[in-house]
């Protein structure tokens, strides 16, 4: 599935081209390290939205009650660096799915070359910031693929 500006769902998860802009990079062209996050961020947004599970449909109580997602804890590795005019790849899969919470493995890469490499905990809130479980019918959307 895609729709142009949410990238394309994959075999085993999801996948966005992302262009590096002047407001990306610092003064040598070299992509700041934190825009990274939000290049992973979309990743991750766009990888939920063609799932059926957009942040608006989470508030709205789609899945039952209302609920969010939130990132609890992120590790990065900064492998190689992106430059001004490269066109990167966001990749994000689930890599654990628990009842509460939802590892996933992302990726950015130009090329061949990978550049980043990070594991995203999230955890599902609600509303008022309070930990609660997964429905199932989330759960299935969201399996890894090996599992799918």
């Amino acid at each position: 599935m895609t729709d142009g500006l949410a990238g394309r769902l994959t075999e085993d998860g999801h996948a966005l081209d992302v262009r590096i802009y002047f407001e990306d990079t610092d003064f040598s062209g070299v992509v700041y390290h934190a825009r990274y996050l939000h290049f992973l961020e979309r990743g991750r947004s766009d990888f939920l939205r063609l799932k059926g599970i957009g942040h608006g449909e989470l508030m709205d109580g789609r899945y039952g009650a209302p609920m969010a997602f939130a990132v609890r804890h992120m590790d990065i590795d900064f492998l190689r660096p992106a430059r001004i005019d490269d066109v990167v790849t966001v990749t994000t899969r689930t890599a654990l799915l628990g009842g509460a919470r939802i590892v996933l493995a992302q990726r950015i890469t130009c090329g061949d070359a990978v550049l980043i490499e990070a594991k995203v905990k999230v955890a599902v809130i609600s509303p008022g910031g309070k930990p609660m479980r997964m429905p199932k019918e989330m759960q299935a959307l969201l399996q890894p693929a090996a599992e799918a």
